[in-house]
C-alpha cells in the first residue's frame, strides 16, 4: 500500500463500502458456491437485484428480453449525468466461476449500494445493469450486445466494471471474437467388415483441425484460434455418422476477424468435400466486439486506486481475451480495468482461480474493487470537465 491524498468524499466512500463488507463477501463467496452457467444465473441475479432493491434501487427485472438480466436505477441530487455498472455472474462449465465474476459482479453491485447511502451529495444517475452470460460457453452468449442492441445503453454518459486479476491496473484492448459449431455428417458402416461404404464424419473434424493449424502461419500474430470436438462417433466399430466441432476465433480487428472466420469455413468445406461429409456451420454466440479503454476514465480510476492506498502496475497491457465489455465500448466511453486478487499470477479458467475468489486475499480485492469503482462513479459525476473528457476521447 502507498501514501495518498483523498478528498473527504473518498474516506467517505471507504467507510460505507466497510460497513456493508461482511455482506458483500458472503454475496460473493454464495454465488462462487453455487456456479450456475449463463442465462441460467437465476439465483445470482436473484440475489444481486435483492440487494440492489433493498438499498433503495428502482429494478426491472428481467430486462431487455434476458430472463437473468436486470436494470436497477437511482437519481442522485439534480440533474446531471449517467454512469453505468456492469454486473457479471455466469460461470464456467465444470469448473466454476475460474473467471471470477462472483467477484466483479459484487464489486459493481458494492460500489452502487455506497454511493446509494449517500444519494444526496452526488447529482445524476447510476445505472445498474445485469449482464448474463459473459462466457461464451452457452448458446446466444453475450449479454451485453444483446443490451446495446435493445438500446440499453442510450441515456447512458459512461460504463464500467472491473475484472479481478494478480496486479491492479488500468485494462486494455481486448480481442474481438466470434464462435461458431461446425457440424459434419457422414454415413455409418461396420469399421471393420464394411468401412468402405462409411463416410466418416470425424475424418472430417480432424482434416478441419489439420486445415486450420496450417493457416496459422499465413495469419497475424494478434489471432488465436482455439476448439474441441464435442461430438466424434459412438463406438470405435462403427465408422463415426456424426461430428462437431466447437472453435473461437479472435482477432485485435473486428473487420479482420471476419476474414480469418471465412478462411476457417473454407478449412471446414474442404474437410467435408475431401471425406464426402456434408457440412453445417451456426454461429453459437454473439460477436463481441474489441474492447477500447476511454483513457480520461482509465486514468481517474488509476488515481482512485492510488487515493484508496492501492499501488498501481500502469504498464500498457493487451489482453488476448475477449469480453462483451467490447461492444459496450463502441458505444459509449468505457473502462474495464484489473483489480488484485492475489499475489502471483494464477492462470484464469483455473480451478485455482475460482478457489482464489474465496480466499481472504480474494476478499481484499473484491472491496478494493468495489471502493475504487464507487469513487470512480462518484468523480465522474461530480466533474463535468471529466464527462468532457471522457466523451471527447470517445469521439476521436
Amino acid at each position: 500500500m502507498g501514501t495518498h491524498k483523498a478528498a473527504p468524499f473518498v474516506a467517505e466512500i471507504e467507510g460505507l463500502v466497510d460497513v456493508i463488507k461482511g455482506d458483500l463477501i458472503a454475496l460473493s463467496d454464495r454465488i462462487g458456491q453455487h456456479p450456475e452457467l449463463g442465462m441460467q444465473e437465476r439465483q445470482a441475479s436473484q440475489w444481486h437485484v435483492d440487494a440492489l432493491a433493498k438499498a433503495g434501487f428502482a429494478v426491472e427485472y428481467p430486462y431487455a428480453g434476458l430472463t437473468t438480466g436486470f436494470r436497477a436505477e437511482m437519481t442522485g441530487n439534480g440533474p446531471g449525468p449517467t454512469m453505468a455498472l456492469l454486473v457479471e455472474y455466469d460461470a464456467l462449465p465444470e469448473i466454476g466461476h475460474a473467471c471470477g465474476h462472483n467477484l466483479h459482479g459484487v464489486m459493481s453491485t458494492g460500489a452502487a449500494i455506497a454511493l446509494a447511502a449517500m444519494r444526496d451529495k452526488w447529482a445524476g444517475k447510476l445505472v445498474v445493469l445485469g449482464s448474463p452470460a459473459e462466457e461464451g460457453a452457452v448458446d446466444n452468449a453475450g449479454g451485453k450486445v444483446v443490451l446495446v442492441e435493445q438500446g440499453a445503453f442510450a441515456d447512458i454518459d459512461a460504463a464500467m466494471m472491473v475484472h479481478s486479476s494478480s496486479i491492479n491496473g488500468l485494462g486494455g484492448p481486448s480481442l474481438a471474437r466470434e464462435a461458431f459449431e461446425i457440424g459434419f455428417k457422414g454415413k455409418p458402416a461396420h469399421a471393420a467388415a464394411i468401412p468402405h461404404l462409411g463416410i466418416n464424419a470425424l475424418e472430417a473434424a480432424i482434416s478441419l483441425f489439420n486445415s486450420v493449424n496450417a493457416l496459422r502461419q499465413h495469419l497475424t500474430s494478434d489471432v488465436r484460434i482455439h476448439g474441441i470436438i464435442t461430438k466424434g462417433g459412438a463406438s470405435p466399430n462403427i465408422v463415426p455418422e456424426y461430428a462437431e466441432v466447437r472453435m473461437y476465433a479472435r482477432a485485435a480487428d473486428k473487420e479482420y476477424l471476419k476474414s480469418v472466420v471465412a478462411k476457417i469455413r473454407n478449412c471446414a468445406e474442404a474437410a467435408a468435400l475431401a471425406t464426402g461429409a456434408k457440412m453445417a456451420w451456426r454461429n453459437t454466440a454473439h460477436a463481441y466486439d474489441n474492447m477500447i479503454g476511454n483513457r480520461p476514465l482509465q486514468q481517474v480510476f488509476g488515481e482512485s486506486l492510488r487515493e484508496l492506498g492501492a499501488v498501481v502496475d500502469e504498464s500498457p497491457s493487451r489482453g488476448s481475451g475477449s469480453t462483451d465489455m467490447g461492444n459496450v465500448s463502441h458505444v459509449v466511453p468505457s473502462i474495464h480495468p484489473y483489480v488484485a486478487i492475489c499475489d502471483e499470477p494464477i492462470p484464469g479458467h483455473s480451478r485455482e482461480f475460482a478457489a482464489a475468489t474465496m480466499t481472504p486475499r480474494g476478499h481484499e480485492g473484491l472491496i478494493l474493487g468495489a471502493k475504487a469503482i464507487a469513487v470512480t462513479t462518484y468523480k465522474f459525476l461530480m466533474q463535468p470537465e471529466l464527462v468532457a473528457a471522457a466523451k471527447a476521447e470517445f469521439g476521436k
